[in-house]
């Protein structure tokens, strides 16, 4: 499969993927790497964004912005979308993912916040319709409690790294497998991808 995005998104998110498979494996602190989100997870996300016409996302864990040069490039195909906000704790990512965003002629569609996630969520003011969780997963569950009151009916949770690192990540599956309304599976394809959904039926 390929993604339908203009060739000037694809040659930097081509870009962005060589440099973390020759960054990352160099680097002995986990924290260092950009450990972006492998193709077949992002090209899933694209879809069930498009699918489903999300309009208003909010990412947690921006890296170096491959995952945020997904999203915004899929919500400009979203007749009605706004910018993606995304929010990343290391300066370094920040300036990275800027750069790369800027590349990818998509900053206008990209909002980089550096802070604590849990902090800037508490700050944010939403609605979103989707929220994709691919940060500090053991904050995860904190994050969820905050954003409830600022999620879309109808919304649409994503979690990266359920397979890679179950232990992590359970307490906040735990938490939505709680939450009134929603559905939820794990999908098998990169390090693991939860995903759960809230059905509106008003």
């Amino acid at each position: 499969m390929s993604l339908n995005f203009n060739p000037k998104v694809l040659r930097v998110l081509d870009e962005i993927e060589r440099f973390a498979f020759s960054h990352d494996p160099a680097q002995a602190d986990r924290k260092q790497k950009m450990l972006n989100l492998e193709r077949p997870t992002a090209e899933l996300i694209h879809i069930l964004l498009l699918s489903s016409a999300r309009k208003r996302v909010l990412e947690i864990g921006t890296s170096n912005g491959f995952s945020a040069i997904i999203i915004g490039a899929t919500l400009q195909l979203v007749d009605g979308a706004v910018p993606l906000t995304t929010i990343e704790r290391d300066p370094l990512k920040v300036a990275g993912a800027r750069t790369n965003i800027a590349h990818a002629n998509l900053s206008f569609l990209v909002q980089v916040i550096q802070g604590s996630a849990t902090e800037v969520v508490d700050e944010l003011d939403g609605p979103f319709d989707c929220v994709f969780f691919d940060a500090d997963r053991l904050s995860a569950p904190e994050q969820l409690q905050i954003l409830l009151p600022k999620l879309e009916p109808d919304v649409l949770l994503l979690t990266d790294n359920v397979l890679s690192h179950p232990q992590e990540v359970a307490a906040y599956i735990a938490a939505v497998e709680q939450l009134a309304g929603f559905v939820s599976i794990t999908v098998p394809i990169g390090k693991g991808l939860h995903i759960a959904y809230r059905h509106n039926d008003e």
